[in-house]
């Protein structure tokens, strides 16, 4: 089931906020489909803070969403740019949503 949150954050370019694996992370929102391996719904975002196991922030990421809690879109806008983005993400069969 396609989340609205995250399909709104991409459309409107805010970035989003929500609990994974031990805290919770503050992202850009790139692009939000189905993973071409798993068929589970993923988000391909850039961590901007928030928590990190391997303590490295700044980076891109991909997100099961089915393990994504308490998602909530904040009225930060996220970057204009951002180094090594693609549209069309390979890894996916089908994208719900993407920043253009």
């Amino acid at each position: 089931m396609i989340n609205k949150t995250i399909t709104q954050a991409i459309a409107e370019r805010k970035v989003l906020e929500f609990y994974y694996y031990g805290g919770i992370r503050v992202v850009e929102p790139f692009v939000y489909g189905i993973h071409k391996e798993t068929k589970n719904e993923v988000l391909c975002a850039y961590q901007v803070r928030g928590f990190s196991r391997s303590k490295k922030l700044l980076r891109w990421r991909l997100y099961n969403v089915k393990n994504m809690k308490d998602i909530e879109m904040l009225d930060e806008p996220i970057a204009p740019a951002r180094p090594l983005y693609h549209q069309k993400d390979k890894r996916m069969t089908l994208i719900y949503a993407q920043v253009k």
